[in-house]
């Protein structure tokens, strides 16, 4: 009995080491973050345009699919082209491109597959949600992966770019989104990854400064990382006001959570451990995305109208 239950324990570490090697290569979790508010910029198209979302099923699949093969194209060549820095940084040294457990070569060639998949998948809906999906693209591989990540502190700005444009993919598979609501949200997204990423930033600053990686902590400091991540969390502000057609909750809920993240972050004089303080700042912006768009879609919600 015993030799029959062995190889079958070592049939299940495989399988999950099989599916932890693709998380890790898709970067499941960004991945999710990222599609969630391409989700909510169709739901909003639709709810501005009186459009039924059952007579836009196909529409629906083709843009949350394309857009999910074509942001999964582009993190896995991020993978591919960052192995020398995710072999020297802890929180990435398990990656299988670092293992060598999926050989390089398959990466790249998943990457430029999955990618070109991805945005044939979206020339399906609308060329302007193909063009948002190729800005995002081009943005995180390309201007920041491959150009500035390593080379400016500005990476962090130009790499919000390819988060920013989720909810126009979304929003431009309905309707043009030259309308104040993606954009706003466009905004939003853009000004909230900055502070975000800052945080992560202040956490893995020391695994940043040995793979040599420009970002802000690493070159000018915790102070001054403090200080500009409260510049942009302040840009937050007026935004949700912008937004009065989602209803008076959602700008309360909005607003509220605009003033608990700029009282977080502002409570260093009281926080001395740079690093909790850090994590704090982080865990408060990732559920604030979470809770801003959650709201935008409950508030166009039938029932809560």
């Amino acid at each position: 009995m015993i030799t029959e239950v062995i190889p079958s324990v070592e049939k299940d570490r495989s399988i999950s080491r099989v599916i932890a090697d693709i998380k890790s290569l898709f970067k499941g979790l960004v991945l999710i973050a990222n599609v969630l508010p391409v989700f909510v910029g169709y739901w909003l198209a639709l709810h501005f345009t009186n459009a039924a979302f059952s007579e836009h099923l196909d529409m629906f699949f083709l843009t949350m699919i394309g857009s999910t093969v074509l942001m999964a194209g582009a993190l896995v060549l991020n993978n591919w082209y960052d192995v020398d820095i995710d072999t020297v940084m802890t929180r990435t040294q398990q990656r299988p491109t670092v293992t060598g457990r999926i050989s390089l070569k398959t990466v790249l060639i998943l990457g430029i597959a999955l990618s070109i998949i991805g945005f044939v998948l979206l020339l399906f809906t609308t060329v302007e949600a193909a063009i948002y999906g190729f800005i995002g693209w081009f943005t995180y591989v390309i201007l920041y992966t491959m150009w500035s990540k390593r080379r400016y502190t500005l990476n962090t700005v130009i790499g919000s770019v390819s988060g920013a444009v989720t909810p126009l993919i979304g929003w431009a598979a309905i309707a043009p989104a030259m309308h104040i609501v993606p954009i706003v949200l466009f905004i939003i997204l853009f000004i909230w990854q900055i502070p975000h990423t800052f945080a992560i930033a202040m956490k893995k600053s020391e695994e940043y400064r040995v793979a040599d990686v420009a970002m802000l902590p690493v070159v000018y400091g915790f102070d001054m990382t403090k200080r500009q991540m409260a510049v942009y969390i302040i840009c937050l502000l007026p935004w949700p006001f912008y937004l009065s057609s989602l209803g008076m909750t959602f700008v309360i809920v909005a607003t509220v959570l605009n003033l608990g993240w700029f009282v977080v972050s502002v409570s260093s004089s009281y926080i001395k451990d740079d690093f909790k303080w850090a994590q704090i700042n982080f865990l408060y912006s990732v559920n604030y995305l979470a809770i801003l768009f959650i709201m935008m879609f409950i508030a166009t919600l039938p029932f809560f109208n």
